[in-house]
């Protein structure tokens, strides 16, 4: 079955981008967490100390990314027969439960701090929270340049750096009521609503990368649909069964069985077959097994009914 050849010069080079961009906001990000991690302890600000909390997961986030790249631009081998694709849906999925893990412990140190409320100094809040919202724009950018199809990695990361510029934004908001007021508990209930934020995202991404990793359809693609539009736009299909569909490296991959009317040309079949799922539903490669036999068995009674209907109509 010829169908995958062409695709992979264009994800080499999109692969490279990707690469050099997560790099750059590494860098960026990482530098900026250390900052608001000093500036956080030496000013006494949660917000500063959540937002740096979310640097770090950023930062983390860029570097699983980056790596997962990496990897998956080595060739598949026989052991790894799909390369290392999935690597990127595995950190994916760390990343996602660290999130979850540094959001709970800023919300406690909140609440903790709301009935103790401690001394912060908001000027210096407020110059280091400026510079991490300009840290989280310039890293935001460089992962948005360039309009090329995103993957998850880059995805999760701008996902991670757009939750962490609203931390900012927070840090800074809170510093300047300190400023004006002194109201020194709007340090912590500014950090719980910036946890809130990036709980969402996290949770999001957890469930895709679950999803994928539990070998799960991609959530766009109704696998009943998929079996009726077959066999109502090839008349020659009397039934499909045994279908399964899971991604890998976020491309779907798909197995059928089909039971046919005996073709004059069992080639030109499977290529009417092939065509229908790469225009109708972006699966490139599916391995079909076509039958003349009816299925036998119990997953066949499922589509029986569907089988039947279909002939009617014909």
């Amino acid at each position: 079955m010829a169908h995958s050849g062409s695709h992979s010069h264009s994800t080499h080079s999109d692969n490279r981008g990707n690469s050099d961009k997560l790099l750059a906001a590494f860098f960026v990000t990482a530098t900026f967490m250390l900052l608001e991690i000093i500036g956080g302890l030496i000013s006494g600000s949660l917000a500063l100390l959540a937002d740096a909390g979310h640097m770090f997961t950023d930062a983390a986030a860029l570097l699983f990314a980056f790596l997962a790249v990496y990897f998956a631009r080595r060739p598949p081998n026989n052991r790894q027969t799909f390369g290392w694709l999935r690597l990127t849906t595995l950190a994916a999925f760390i990343n996602a439960i660290a999130l979850v893990v540094i959001t709970l412990l800023i919300v406690w140190e909140a609440v903790i701090r709301f009935y103790h409320p401690q001394p912060v100094a908001g000027k210096t809040m407020m110059v280091i929270a400026v510079a991490g919202l300009f840290a989280n724009i310039l890293a935001f950018w460089i992962l948005h340049r360039g309009s090329e199809e995103k993957n998850m990695n880059v995805r999760a990361a701008a996902l991670h750096v757009l939750g962490d510029l609203l931390g900012s934004v927070g840090a800074i908001i809170a510093a300047i009521v300190i400023l004006w007021t002194g109201w020194t508990p709007v340090d912590p209930i500014l950090s719980v609503l910036v946890s809130c934020l990036v709980l969402r995202s996290a949770w999001q991404l957890l469930k895709e990368s679950v999803n994928e990793l539990l070998e799960g359809a991609p959530k766009t693609l109704d696998v009943a649909a998929l079996k009726r539009a077959l066999s109502l736009s090839i008349p020659e299909v009397r039934n499909v069964h045994h279908v399964h569909i899971w991604l890998v490296g976020e491309k779907p991959v798909m197995t059928l069985h089909v039971q046919v009317i005996p073709p004059h040309d069992h080639d030109a079949l499977l290529i009417r077959i092939h065509h229908f799922l790469e225009h109708e539903y972006q699966i490139e490669h599916a391995t079909v097994q076509m039958e003349y036999q009816p299925c036998t068995g119990p997953e066949c009674h499922l589509y029986q009914s569907v089988a039947s209907e279909h002939h009617h109509h014909h």
